[in-house]
């Protein structure tokens, strides 16, 4: 590779061949562009624009992510894509975004992706400015489910925002963007600062070790925002943001439920073992509450 910051197109290639060894998760048919139809464009990320697309073959409708192999190596990332791509291989819920294979050719990787009717949760609150319990309820329910599948899987996320999320039919919740994602096997931590600065946990922020409760913690920032449309410890200064999260600094609006309000307090502890689980979460009275009315969001 050039100092310069450019790459040959040899040297690109042989990186990504190396790379499709390493993940062991080539599929045996070569995919290449010309075997989808290109639709409308669903998103654009720093590294990447998703494209939803038809499978000329089948028919198959599904997502096609399209990322530059110079940006990739420009920012030197490979080792983050590698395992971007082998987390979201392995994972198997209904709440988590299938990656179904994965190509490159000269210029890009493509990642075939589950495609999601209703796009970025993000979106959709932006729109409704926020949510109702009942609806929040639903969705933090199937996130919970999908979190502490990953956690099963010694699988943290840790870049759990509503940008991340997407909602397909029967507002079925897919998280997706796994590119902070690590494996932490039992008992150890990580010391990686990553994410996105509201949803940051005070451990973060005070730059010590972390394991999987930063996912509740990032929990009970998203439920937050669902229910009041911004989170909870937002500042236009950063420093300011960074002092109301160690400290916890929370200020729930009185049209909040008491029970709501419970749950939020329950996932935004200080002391990270100290949150409430998340197969606990499932069992809490806000929980149990509002289940009940889930079935007229799945029509």
């Amino acid at each position: 590779m050039q100092n310069s910051g450019h790459y040959s197109k040899v040297d690109s290639h042989n990186v990504f061949k190396r790379l499709s060894n390493a993940t062991h998760k080539q599929p045996v048919r070569r995919w290449k562009p010309s075997d989808f139809e290109l639709g409308k464009r669903l998103g654009k990320g720093k590294f990447g624009r998703v494209y939803c697309v038809r499978e000329k073959k089948s028919g198959f409708i599904c997502a096609l992510k399209v990322m530059s192999k110079d940006e990739i190596l420009l920012y030197k990332v490979e080792k983050q894509f590698v395992r971007e791509i082998e987390i979201q291989a392995s994972l198997r819920h209904p709440n988590c975004l299938r990656l179904y294979g994965w190509f490159y050719d000269d210029k890009n990787v493509y990642l075939i992706l589950e495609y999601a009717a209703y796009g970025e949760l993000y979106k959709m609150l932006k729109k409704r400015k926020r949510f109702d319990e009942v609806t929040t309820s639903y969705y933090i329910f199937q996130v919970a489910a999908a979190l502490e599948y990953m956690h099963n899987k010694h699988i943290i996320h840790r870049d759990l925002k509503p940008e991340n999320i997407l909602v397909h039919f029967h507002n079925q919740i897919k998280l997706s963007d796994f590119g902070w994602s690590v494996y932490a096997p039992q008992n150890t931590r990580r010391n990686t600062m990553c994410g996105t600065l509201d949803y940051l946990p005070p451990e973060m922020v005070e730059s010590k070790s972390h394991d999987e409760t930063v996912d509740v913690w990032a929990l009970g920032v998203l439920m937050y925002e669902l229910l009041v449309g911004r989170p909870p410890f937002e500042d236009e200064n950063s420093g300011v943001t960074y002092r109301r999260i160690v400290k916890v600094d929370l200020r729930i609006p009185t049209f909040i439920s008491s029970e709501a309000a419970d749950l939020i307090k329950k996932l935004l502890r200080y002391e990270p073992k100290k949150r409430i689980s998340l197969h606990n979460l499932q069992r809490h009275p806000w929980i149990i509450k509002n289940r009940g009315l889930w079935d007229t969001l799945k029509d």
